[in-house]
């Protein structure tokens, strides 16, 4: 009688019984794993990549690491990588720093052999390299009628190794950068994508007014930016002067779209989104402002200028006056 019951006489837990099932499970499927032969290396996303490109890991300076297109270019955000739906690309990520450290891509499609995570083996060691793989689907309709979505968008890669499982250290350190993915006949910007990582902290690209970026075109040019939320806060990212339709690009889909036109959008950790916009349309040249629209955030110095010239590419003397007064500080009023 005292062989079938608990320890010291007492019947089991009413929730051990499942517990003790649960890692019998657990243990017979683990013996599975071990026992199973698997033969050559996992599958990728594709057979025969259509680009391939290399990315280099960098020490920038105390706590802070950044990727680069080419050694010695390391960035914070890194580079910002693009391919159109259809693709396949080859990321060769090259270690030069002293500290474990990945790749992981949001919005395209890998298998777990590019998961850049310690858990699926995907850390690269100091001094070492490793090729991720990622593909880029168009929309489709599966075999059973519904439909599949695109992997167009406005994405974003980061580490996902350095000081932990989930790469915090890493990315408050600056291992992050834009990843865009275009569909066939998207409009391209004129000038080079703004990218504005919004934190971790209350930091843009890990700056602070009056460093943050300032980003410049001239009036009438196409212009894409590209928004990214890290850290343990939420923000919303600004735009004075210029507005943008609610959805994939920012551009109205047709005559009479019906999706609403914004220049305020809210973004957590790891959101993303992007859009474009003709610079100073229907507003002119000036020194536009854009920020977090959390007030203490802003205040912190979450804000940064985006300078738009005249055509031929001249700053007005108000838009000087402004930039001068926003680099002054001059912008923050502290009045009740």
């Amino acid at each position: 009688m005292r062989a079938a019951l608990g320890q010291e006489g007492r019947s089991p837990r009413p929730g051990s019984r499942v517990l003790i099932g649960a890692t019998a499970v657990l243990l017979v499927l683990l013996g599975s794993i071990a026992s199973a032969q698997v033969e050559g290396p996992p599958p990728q996303a594709c057979d025969a990549p259509t680009r391939s490109m290399t990315l280099f890991a960098e020490q920038l300076g105390p706590k802070r690491f950044g990727y680069g297109l080419t050694p010695g270019s390391a960035s914070i955000p890194g580079p910002t990588l693009e391919m159109y739906e259809g693709e396949c690309l080859t990321v060769t990520l090259v270690n030069e720093t002293d500290r474990r450290l990945s790749m992981h891509a949001h919005g395209v499609d890998y298998t777990v052999a590019s998961d850049g995570t310690p858990m699926n083996h995907g850390c690269v060691a100091p001094e070492h390299a490793r090729t991720f793989v990622f593909a880029a689907h168009p929309p489709a309709v599966r075999p059973d009628g519904s439909l599949e979505a695109g992997s167009a968008g406005y994405w974003h890669y980061h580490d996902h190794c350095m000081g932990g499982d989930h790469g915090t250290e890493g990315i408050r350190s600056g291992l992050f950068g834009a990843f865009i993915v275009r569909r066939p006949g998207d409009p391209l910007p004129d000038v080079p994508t703004f990218v504005a990582t919004m934190g971790p902290g209350m930091t843009i690209n890990l700056l602070k007014a009056p460093n943050t970026p300032i980003f410049e075109a001239q009036e009438g040019q196409r212009v894409e930016f590209v928004v990214v939320g890290y850290g343990d806060l939420f923000h919303t990212f600004h735009l004075h002067g210029h507005r943008w339709v609610d959805n994939r690009t920012g551009i109205p889909g047709a005559p009479g779209d019906p999706s609403p036109v914004i220049d305020n959008r809210t973004l957590g950790p790891a959101d993303s989104f992007g859009f474009q916009v003709i610079a100073g349309e229907g507003v002119g040249p000036g020194a536009w402002m854009y920020h977090c629209h959390v007030q203490g955030h802003s205040d912190a110095g979450m804000t940064g200028i985006f300078l738009v010239t005249t055509a031929d590419g001249q700053v007005t003397s108000a838009a000087g006056d402004a930039l001068q007064r926003w680099l002054e500080g001059e912008h923050h009023d502290h009045e009740i």
